[in-house]
């Protein structure tokens, strides 16, 4: 029978337990018909100062993917979303190929990744954008890992901030005002297009905003992944407040 709720599409949500921008995000870009179903990966809310006390959250994540999957598929989804990002930008552009073909197998069904989502937007929103400013809020050990991702998808990065939050839940309590001001920081040096990865920075309102300010593509990262998750279900609902990307593509 179909779920009278999520009649067009049943999504599953893989995100992290301190994660509290991507599930209202995602619920406002949700049209009729389409459920979003969340699974937390269950990790301690810990400090995070340097590279060590980065990886060591990563991993905690790493371990709590799997079981995650294995919640949510109890609801039969018809697809999964990783909304997630820094484990899957890791080890570039095979390293996230190899990532999504192992939780396939997992899932034992179709799996979004915002890695992806990010490259599918950016050649969609332009032939012509080749140089990014991206901001992210992570340590300088995953920075590294973004920038060896975009530049294996063959663009070129020139500028990336990242902002170092202290934390996976206090990444969420970034205001307006600092995203605005990282946005500018990174449009300097002919920029084409602006990208903001990490999850948990609520910036799809703001991407939106400057998009029409600066007159350029400006794409927050949970926009280009549940785009790509309704255009890989076959859903081609425009859906508009949230940036051209949504609107147009």
């Amino acid at each position: 029978m179909t779920d009278s709720l999520g009649s067009r599409c049943k999504f599953g949500v893989i995100a992290p337990s301190t994660n509290t921008s991507v599930q209202p995000e995602y619920d406002s870009m949700r049209p009729h018909k389409v459920t979003n179903h969340f699974s937390r990966c269950t990790i301690p809310d810990m400090k995070v100062t340097d590279d060590k006390s980065f990886m060591v959250m990563l991993n905690n994540i790493r371990a709590a993917v799997e079981p995650a999957i294995t919640s949510v598929m109890s609801c039969s989804p018809d697809h999964l979303i990783m909304g997630m990002s820094a484990e899957t930008f890791w080890d570039g552009l095979q390293g996230q190929r190899k990532l999504q073909r192992r939780l396939e197998k997992v899932a034992g069904i179709d799996i979004t990744m915002g890695s992806d989502a990010c490259r599918a937007a950016l050649k969609v929103m332009g032939k012509g954008i080749k140089r990014l400013g991206i901001i992210t809020p992570y340590m300088p050990v995953g920075d590294r890992q973004v920038h060896r991702f975009f530049t294996e998808c063959g663009f070129e990065v020139v500028n990336l901030l990242g902002l170092k939050c202290q934390g996976p839940m206090v990444i969420a309590h970034e205001t307006p005002q600092t995203l605005r001001d990282a946005i500018l920081k990174v449009n300097r040096g002919k920029v084409d297009a602006v990208v903001q990865v990490g999850t948990n920075l609520a910036m799809g309102e703001v991407a939106a905003m400057a998009e029409f300010w600066l007159d350029k593509p400006v794409l927050a990262i949970n926009t280009a992944t549940y785009w790509y998750a309704l255009r890989q279900a076959g859903i081609k609902d425009k859906v508009y407040g949230w940036g051209s990307l949504l609107a147009e593509h």
